[in-house]
């Protein structure tokens, strides 16, 4: 595993043509973002990527290496750049690094992908991020579907990270098992036009989010030239149809070799509160379980300064604590 492509960099996402119009299904125009997301999103970071199994996986870096080590993790077909204006509020405490997994953003495509090789991921983009070199094991912080790779994660390398935060990651009893994501892999459309493409751009599961500038941020970055043609998705859609999933969740959960904490957002209709009760049963009741007000899945779309408060106060209690759950 090698890292490559270092660099510091104030990227900007493409902008929209003056023609440009609402961002459907989300009714209106996208309002101008506040202050804080602006300034957020121009904090200077370092990208890099590193080998694994054949493919580069691109990440992000804010902050200083030697400082405790944070990784964050994105959910299905997403990328590094949900977490632009979540990192640089907590660059000035810790080096935090944001993944893109094969397939997704700008890392390499694969052939077929497996629940083992992302969590293989996981740990080469911590340690090509130097998130091991700081005073004390990093911690993960993943969102969705990097959840259930991060359970991986856990249960195969979780002595060498000091605890994962896992985000709105449904962990169902047997009696309503998850259905997972669709595995048709029809190829991306090709749009004319970037206008064309923000208005087909749609969030999974499928969700309304009144902070339209931060939609429309993520939204940008997840779209790429197809040539002279237009603008078509980044993502692989292949991804489901020669895929792995790996271990029982629920076995994962329970087998998680470090420090654990749950959030959800207290409205998202996958953490409901039952699959939320298995969750604590499956753990013992013994493990933070924090619910962000007004929020949906996506929380750091819809809650995100809620949920960079809760995430900061959870962290500043693990530093000065310890584990009631033993691992």
């Amino acid at each position: 595993m090698t890292g490559e492509n270092r660099g510091i960099v104030r990227d900007q996402p493409p902008e929209i043509p003056s023609e440009g119009g609402p961002l459907a299904p989300f009714k209106g125009e996208v309002p101008p973002a506040p202050d804080w997301f602006r300034k957020a999103v121009a904090t200077p970071y370092e990208t890099g990527s590193v080998m694994v199994k054949g493919a580069n996986v691109s990440y992000q870096r804010w902050g200083r290496r030697g400082a405790p080590g944070l990784l964050l993790v994105h959910g299905n077909g997403a990328h590094a750049h949900w977490w632009d204006f979540i990192a640089p509020y907590f660059a000035a405490r810790y080096n935090v690094a944001a993944i893109s997994f094969s397939g997704m953003g700008d890392s390499d495509h694969r052939d077929k992908y497996d629940m083992a090789t992302f969590a293989e991921e996981e740990v080469a983009v911590a340690e090509a991020a130097g998130l091991f070199e700081g005073p004390a094991k990093p911690i993960i912080v993943a969102h969705s579907f990097g959840g259930f790779v991060t359970l991986v994660t856990g249960a195969e390398y979780g002595d060498r990270f000091a605890g994962m935060v896992i985000v709105d990651s449904p962990v169902n009893p047997p009696e309503r098992p998850h259905r997972g994501p669709n595995r048709q892999g029809r190829p991306h459309r090709i749009y004319p036009d970037l206008a064309s493409a923000l208005a087909r751009f749609r969030l999974a599961p499928p969700q309304l989010c009144e902070n339209l500038y931060a939609v429309d941020y993520i939204a940008r970055w997840s779209l790429k030239r197809a040539g002279d043609d237009g603008w078509t998705w980044k993502f692989d859609p292949t991804i489901w149809t020669h895929f792995d999933s790996g271990r029982d969740p629920g076995d994962l959960l329970k087998s998680a070799r470090c420090r654990l904490a749950i959030i959800r957002g207290e409205q998202s209709n996958l953490m409901l509160d039952d699959v939320g009760e298995y969750m604590r049963k499956l753990l013992g009741h013994q493990v933070p379980f924090i619910s962000i007000p007004h929020a949906d899945h996506h929380v750091m779309l819809d809650q995100p300064l809620a949920f960079i408060s809760a995430l900061r106060t959870l962290l500043a209690e693990w530093d000065h604590s310890d584990p009631h759950r033993s691992v």
